[in-house]
């Protein structure tokens, strides 16, 4: 497999998981637009898309329309710091 076909690939699991969890939230793609870069819906979706694919932090930043990837790599930094906080607190 070519690198390209992989590229092509993760970008097609990336839409699928994008498309699903639009179809759950009955959200269409105007929706995601409008709904504000800390929109914490918008997040998990993007820690779900950093977990599951191997999309880069700006693809991810760039298609949820969620700001600079420079943003949104701190953001998913402080929610994964503050998950482990909670679970260590448990």
């Amino acid at each position: 497999m070519s690198r390209e076909s992989k590229v092509e690939s993760t970008q097609a699991i990336g839409e699928r998981i994008i498309g699903d969890e639009l179809k759950r939230r009955r959200w269409s793609e105007q929706d995601l637009k409008q709904r504000p870069k800390s929109d914490a819906a918008k997040l998990n979706l993007a820690a779900r898309l950093r977990w599951e694919t191997t999309l880069t932090i700006r693809q991810i930043a760039e298609r949820l329309h969620l700001g600079s990837w420079k943003s949104l790599n701190n953001k998913l930094y402080l929610r994964s710091k503050s998950k482990h906080k909670c679970k260590v607190m448990v």
